[in-house]
């Protein structure tokens, strides 16, 4: 009986270590997605003097963070200028990975955290995650490439516990 029992605790915590896995592994593919879509309006407010608006037309220029499609930049303005001059990435393909790469970050994000095909939509995240080491090896980030190394032990961990992978959509993939 004794084992039995811790069998099941057993059970149920690998399959709560997965669950966690894949909600982290999830929003961060998702935000990163979403933040590609963000940009920056400019516009002008009354100073306020003593909390109450001024007579002297006092304005100053602020800023505020605004997500639309119009500012769509999947790899950013800096990256993509360091890029067009790396010889092993020809100009079409950084192109068309600038197109692709949030959404691919978003859908890829939403399959893992509603367990579509999770073992596949996890492969592919590592192979997304691998692409984007890529980029920064050639740049020399390091910094980047242990970042994302860590996603990518994350997303190994999430693979070794996918029989574990009970709250999803299509468990058999």
């Amino acid at each position: 009986m004794h084992s039995l029992e811790t069998e099941n605790t057993d059970t149920l915590a690998l399959t709560l270590a997965m669950l966690l896995l894949r909600i982290w592994l999830a929003f961060r593919a998702i935000v990163a997605g979403i933040e590609k879509f963000a940009g920056t309006a400019a516009s002008s407010q009354a100073v306020k003097i003593d909390g109450a608006s001024n007579d002297y037309g006092l304005t100053e220029d602020t800023s505020e963070k605004v997500y639309a499609f119009a500012n769509y930049q999947g790899v950013p303005g800096g990256l993509y200028d360091q890029f067009t001059s790396e010889p092993l990435i020809p100009n079409w393909a950084l192109d068309l990975y600038n197109v692709i790469l949030g959404p691919a970050l978003l859908i890829l994000g939403f399959t893992v955290l509603l367990g579509i095909a999770t073992r596949f939509s996890l492969f592919a995240m590592g192979l997304l995650y691998t692409s984007l080491t890529f980029g920064l090896i050639l740049l020399n980030q390091s910094a980047g490439v242990a970042w994302l190394a860590a996603h990518i032990i994350l997303i190994i961990m999430a693979l070794a516990l996918a029989k574990y992978n009970r709250f999803a959509i299509l468990q058999k993939w």
